[in-house]
């Protein structure tokens, strides 16, 4: 297995493919992919900034060159502080996703351990992400639990 590596501007039509892949095995009613060439120059100017807020990492397929057969997305954001995190900083894993010809092969953990570890340079003490039941284990054997989720959305 490739380690994995913090993403670069020139991966960003790879991270929208694997989005993709993500978005395509949980959610079964709106899988258009009208957005991806909208997407890329967006996701291309925040690779290329590698700034505190926002982190991509990402492993190299290893039979497709410039192909990726990984990666894991995360943000940082600020909280008014509170008891056990005074400095108010969460981490937020919204995107996770393996190649299918890639699972099974540590890939992921790579992945979330690189992010998890960027998470914790950055003061960073609770990461929050939404868990597939298929990918519910390998967040468990992290050390992430299940919490009831409060959270309501509002569409604007």
């Amino acid at each position: 297995m490739s380690p994995a590596r913090r993403a670069h501007a020139s991966d960003a039509a790879e991270l929208i493919r694997l989005r993709q892949v993500m978005i395509d095995s949980v959610f079964t009613t709106d899988t258009s992919t009208d957005w991806h060439a909208e997407s890329i120059p967006v996701l291309r100017k925040k690779l290329a900034e590698q700034g505190d807020g926002f982190a991509a990492f990402v492993v190299d397929h290893p039979d497709r060159p410039g192909a990726l057969a990984a990666l894991v997305v995360g943000s940082v954001e600020y909280r008014i502080g509170r008891s056990g995190n005074p400095h108010g900083a969460i981490g937020y894993v919204f995107s996770v996703a393996t190649d299918p010809d890639q699972r099974r092969r540590g890939h992921a953990r790579a992945c979330m351990e690189a992010l998890l570890d960027w998470f914790r340079g950055r003061g960073v003490v609770s990461v929050d992400l939404t868990a597939s039941a298929e990918a519910e284990p390998l967040y468990a054997s992290m050390g992430f639990i299940r919490k009831p989720d409060p959270w309501m959305r509002l569409n604007l």
